[in-house]
């Protein structure tokens, strides 16, 4: 069928596995992939639905897409955590939209558009594109079109959420926590570095139970070793460690494991217990503080990255300067900050005093002020010091390559950019000599010597 097919993929690196699985199966069907929305017959929009800023990137691309409908796109589908969680209000709002699927109608959406260009879009049964948050994961399985093309690729290894934290949706909206088995994984994985893939991120709503639901014990530590046994693999990085769930046999592997990059994420959100509390976090001020002094003394040279929610219902003064504090004294190398959101379907959404608005910008707003001050002495620590360098690409100056060292997550944290006497290819790793920081960016050079 010669059909063109362009997908966007919002918010997360999770999302974006389940979009390089429907590009693939489309791909198979034999429709034609592409970039350039103003070809494509048929346009996709993988969407977020996790907070208010994400619904309105969303709801916005929807919309940008649906003006396409005036040239040569026929088809215009949204899919992922908002079409799971506003279904009929999509339909019934934009109703340019001719399909909503929901987050595990994925690997069904190749033969959906399909029978849609044979059949007619009237002869297509709502029930074959939506099915709830409890269906099975077996559409990971699927080959994927990866899409970075920078020698990196994110491996989800499980689905859902089993935490029952106050202000978040997506057990809702994705279901309960599902591990992939550890073959499959595996699999995955070997053929990753068969299509030259040398870094792969490790992802899921909670990466440090993996295998829990499945095999009755946490099973990471057996799944890294396995991955890290698997040629051409160089880097294995690990996002989303809740820190109540590190225990000393991870932070060993971490330790002990060359393949594994010393960079975590581990989304602590509050340091007051009071807050910790109203969130419906597992964990308290003690277990993160105990879990991160733990890990520093165990990894040396470890980045860790957190996630902050300020404004929560209830945050006053004193729990604001908890954790500023706690900021101040933690020094994370990276850290986020969320203000909170209201989301409707939460038990949070009733709880009372709601912060206003102007609060809880302003607190974002001093908690980043400490931290950038923070991030710029980290970056100047590095200074004159050699790192191995995974090259991304060339950038837009045509002067400077770009990539990452460990310490840096993609999509979420800066680049190092360098120059080299040589061409470089993106996915190659080179050294490279830390010369200046530019803000959250680093400049470099690519030097001969081993890496440090």
């Amino acid at each position: 069928m010669n059909k063109k097919i362009g997908v966007v993929s919002l918010g997360c690196p999770k999302n974006l596995v389940d979009s390089e699985i429907m590009l693939a199966l489309l791909k198979k069907k034999g429709f034609e992939i592409t970039a350039e929305k103003e070809e494509a017959n048929v346009i996709i929009v993988n969407t977020c639905g996790f907070i208010e800023s994400a619904k309105e990137e969303s709801i916005n691309t929807i919309l940008e897409m649906a003006d396409y409908k005036k040239g040569k796109c026929e088809l215009l589908v949204v899919a992922g955590c908002l079409a799971q969680r506003y279904k009929d209000e999509i339909k019934k709002e934009i109703p340019e939209v001719d399909f909503v699927v929901g987050v595990s109608g994925y690997g069904e959406i190749a033969g959906i558009i399909d029978k849609a260009y044979n059949n007619g879009i009237e002869g297509i049964s709502s029930e074959s594109l939506y099915c709830d948050n409890n269906c099975g994961i077996e559409y990971l399985t699927n080959d994927r079109l990866i899409s970075t093309n920078k020698g990196y690729a994110y491996l989800k290894i499980a689905e859902g959420c089993d935490n029952c934290c106050t202000y978040c949706i997506i057990p809702s909206i994705r279901g309960p926590y599902r591990s992939r088995s550890m073959e499959d994984i595996v699999s995955e994985a070997q053929s990753l570095a068969q299509n030259g893939i040398k870094e792969v991120i490790l992802v899921a709503q909670d990466v440090t139970v993996y295998g829990k639901d499945l095999y009755g014990e946490k099973k990471l530590v057996d799944l890294i070793e396995k991955i890290s046994g698997i040629h051409g693999i160089e880097w294995i990085r690990l996002l989303y460690c809740y820190p109540e769930e590190i225990d000393d046999a991870l932070i060993q592997e971490i330790a002990d494991n060359h393949k594994v990059v010393k960079y975590l994420d581990i989304p602590i959100q509050h340091a007051s217990d009071k807050i910790l509390k109203m969130m419906g976090r597992r964990g308290n001020s003690e277990v993160i503080k105990n879990t991160l002094a733990k890990l520093r003394a165990s990894i040396p040279r470890l980045v860790l990255r957190t996630s902050l929610i300020v404004g929560f219902p209830g945050e006053d003064e004193k729990d604001f300067k908890i954790l500023y504090d706690f900021v101040r004294e933690s020094k994370f190398e990276r850290l986020g900050v969320f203000t909170y959101s209201r989301e409707e379907g939460t038990p949070a959404y009733d709880l009372k005093p709601q912060i206003k608005k102007s609060v809880k910008d302003s607190r974002r707003s001093d908690i980043m002020q400490i931290q950038r001050e923070i991030t710029v002495r980290h970056n100047e620590s590095r200074l004159n010091k050699i790192y191995k360098t995974l090259v991304e690409g060339v950038s837009e100056d045509g002067i400077f390559y770009y990539g990452r060292t460990y310490g840096e997550a993609p999509d979420i944290d800066g680049f190092v950019y360098f120059t080299s006497q040589e061409p470089l290819k993106a996915g190659e790793f080179v050294n490279v000599k830390i010369l200046n920081i530019d803000d959250y960016d680093l400049i470099g050079e690519v030097v001969n010597e081993s890496s440090k």
